[in-house]
């Protein structure tokens, strides 16, 4: 995890309001989800050494073989969540803690699982830094965590091979499941409506490349 002064500059604030606008232009329209964006500073949550990345719009590695998504797909699965304050929110896959941290911004009840237990550490020591409240958990994220289920929204941040039921039913009646499913190399991202206990709405886009979702109910 980070080594650096948590120190946000004029030049970091510059940067992050030059990457809002270059997400304004590929087509985010939610000013709530801009707005976050611009509030958190992501060079935090980078090693001191890929810091100068922090505000391409690129993914960078975090170790264990995991990354930090993209700042387009952030404000994309973020927009699609629709997240109001108060929402509770189930994400799989902490990682960097980056996408929950917007969460958590965004006014969400943030649990958050971590299948890499060197990360889950890492990042669960540099949000109480920063002084971000989450529930976080080590374990796979594929099962949720049927004991504080339901949930408004579910986000998923790595490539599945297919939807894990078991997030499906865990989610509320009218809850929003956003999750990327494809091969290990490509992905469509899915936004599941949840119309009844029987039905859903699927709505489709194209495009996403994300690590292998690791668990039972994913990539083993």
């Amino acid at each position: 995890m980070p080594l650096l002064k948590l120190e946000d500059t004029y030049l970091h604030k510059g940067k992050r309001k030059a990457l809002v606008a270059l997400l304004r232009e590929k087509g985010i329209k939610s000013e709530r989800v801009l707005d976050a964006i611009n509030k958190l500073p992501r060079h935090f949550f980078f090693d001191s050494a890929l810091v100068s990345h922090a505000y391409e719009d690129k993914a960078f590695p975090i170790g264990e073989g995991q990354t930090i998504s993209q700042p387009y797909t952030v404000a994309f699965q973020t927009e699609l969540l629709d997240i109001k304050p108060g929402d509770k929110v189930l994400e799989i896959g902490t990682g960097s803690g980056y996408q929950g941290s917007i969460l958590h911004l965004l006014g969400a009840e943030v649990f958050t699982i971590e299948y890499q237990k060197k990360l889950y550490e890492g990042t669960k020591r540099f949000l109480a830094r920063l002084g971000i409240e989450m529930k976080l958990f080590y374990g796979d994220g594929t099962g949720g965590l049927p004991e504080n289920a339901p949930f408004d929204k579910i986000i998923v941040t790595a490539g599945a091979p297919v939807v894990p039921e078991s997030l499906v039913q865990q989610l509320k009646i009218g809850g929003i499941l956003v999750i990327p499913v494809g091969s290990r190399g490509k992905q469509t991202m899915l936004k599941i409506t949840k119309k009844s206990t029987k039905e859903v709405q699927r709505e489709e886009y194209e495009g996403f490349a994300f690590v292998p979702l690791l668990g039972k109910e994913g990539w083993n």
